[in-house]
């Protein structure tokens, strides 16, 4: 669901693709840097979501990096609020795979 939400992501990977949560989280860390989020803020964000989860938090910034000025600052504000337990990933992955095409189907 995230490489369908968040393609751009998959070239970061070992061997430039992405193929498990491990190769997830291992171009996270790239991706990471390359947006300027300092290291504070991804263990942050880690900490309070998971790592997997803030590994999925970078790959929807690097997809929507045109619309966010502070990819940093951004990644804060998320974690505030998971912290608070306001943010959730389901929705915005689901937005950005509508916003790409792709048929969702709603579970009732």
């Amino acid at each position: 669901m995230v490489l369908q939400a968040c393609p751009e992501i998959a070239i970061y990977g070992p061997d430039g693709s992405v193929s498990s949560w491990r190769d997830l989280m291992a171009a996270a860390v790239v991706v990471r840097s390359m947006l300027g989020v300092s290291p504070s803020a991804y263990q942050d964000a880690c900490d309070v979501m998971g790592p997997e989860n803030a590994a999925a938090a970078i790959a929807c910034i690097l997809e929507r990096q045109g619309h966010i000025n502070s990819a940093g600052g951004y990644l804060r504000d998320l974690t505030s609020k998971a912290r608070r337990g306001e943010f959730s990933l389901g929705p915005v992955l689901m937005a950005l795979m509508r916003a790409r095409g792709v048929q969702v189907r709603r579970v009732s």
